[in-house]
């Protein structure tokens, strides 16, 4: 069933324990943030400072949130800009971020899409379009697959800093 955005962003303030996202592409489209990445500018202190005061508001709570990026390698321009100005911002709110590195080996989420999982109760999958724009959000009637589906990215993944360090990869 789709949700209306207001429906899911209040999923975002009400979870108690914890936020789990699943993220796929390689490119989620273009922003403003992003042509400033591409043009070589500074990136601004506001930068995701919604997101960053969200997240940190959960964190001192004892929420957790954390994500899993399934990519490849090289990475894409998008995925610097997302690694460098996001995650490495986002962790000082306390985010968490694991890579799982599918370029030496199979993908074990092949076809599944993005999305988040709240509280092991409420799972949202996401669609977006040909560019990576955001299409719609849609309520999944039974958790327990997308359960799986975090448990098996989980596995497969390793922290964010422990890939970056072994890849040498610099930002």
């Amino acid at each position: 069933m789709t949700i209306s955005r207001d429906t899911f962003g209040a999923l975002f303030d009400g979870f108690q324990h914890e936020a789990f996202r699943l993220a796929t592409l390689a490119d989620y489209g273009t922003s403003d943030a992003y042509q400033a990445f591409l043009a070589g500018e500074p990136k601004p202190s506001h930068h995701n400072a919604a997101w960053r005061a969200k997240v940190q508001r959960h964190t001192a709570a004892g929420h957790r949130v954390y994500r899993v990026h399934i990519l490849t390698r090289p990475l894409t321009p998008y995925l610097h800009y997302e690694l460098s100005w996001g995650y490495r911002t986002n962790t000082t709110a306390g985010e968490e971020f694991f890579i799982l590195d599918i370029t030496e080996k199979p993908n074990p989420l092949e076809d599944v899409p993005d999305f988040w999982l709240f509280d092991e109760s409420t799972a949202v999958s996401l669609a977006y379009g040909t560019t990576g724009s955001f299409l719609c959000a849609e309520q999944q009637p039974e958790p327990h697959t997308w359960i799986h589906h975090r448990d098996t990215a989980l596995h497969h993944a390793e922290p964010f800093t422990d890939w970056q360090q072994r890849h040498r990869i610099r930002f």
